[in-house]
């Protein structure tokens, strides 16, 4: 059987990975969106506190999460990070990334249903999971080890604590501070390379 593959040579790979570096350093790897979503996660972890009724938890869990593009740009404003490159042809991949996370919605309308209890469970794994193409678009490992440990990391909290339904979203807020961390130093350590 004969099969025919596609390789990149090695300018076109080195192209390719100047187009990421670039996405990296003039985009800040993201750091407004991921520090937005820590904000987020925080008031989804306060509203795990409230004593309402998990279906109304979701329902306001839900809802907060339509501050996250204002949030992300006011934070992108603050930290000067580009939300758009010129000229450089994987721009769009990163939309296209994060669009992909909606199709999951669905099973969040199954959970608020059947199952709001684990409605929080279901958005962190989705927020978490959604990440780790980011590791290839921005060329860092950051966002693929903590696509694993945000995930992971809720279920066992779910499967350990179940009582204590807060605890994911602190988690989860908790990990997107590190994220962001990470993030600015994966920044500066490829600025001054660059420099």
């Amino acid at each position: 059987m004969d099969t025919n593959t596609i390789s990149l040579e090695k300018p076109q790979a080195t192209q390719l990975d100047q187009w990421r570096i670039e996405l990296s350093i003039k985009c800040k790897n993201g750091i407004n969106f991921i520090f937005a979503a820590a904000f987020i996660w925080a008031g989804i972890a306060v509203i795990w506190n409230l004593g309402l009724s998990t279906y109304n938890q979701s329902i306001l869990t839900f809802s907060i999460s339509g501050l996250m593009l204002p949030l992300a740009w006011i934070l992108g404003k603050i930290m000067k990070t580009s939300w758009n490159v010129e000229g450089n042809p994987l721009n769009k991949v990163g939309m296209i990334f994060n669009i992909g996370q909606l199709f999951y919605f669905p099973f969040l309308f199954i959970l608020l249903g059947n199952q709001p209890e684990y409605f929080a469970l279901g958005y962190a794994i989705i927020t978490g999971a959604h990440f780790f193409p980011y590791a290839w678009y921005y060329k860092t490992n950051w966002f693929g080890a903590f696509a694993g440990i945000i995930p992971f990391g809720s279920w066992l909290m779910a499967v350990y604590f179940p009582s204590y339904a807060s605890l994911i979203p602190a988690f989860t807020s908790l990990c997107l501070v590190i994220l962001g961390l990470g993030l600015m130093r994966d920044y500066k350590l490829k600025v001054a390379k660059v420099q």
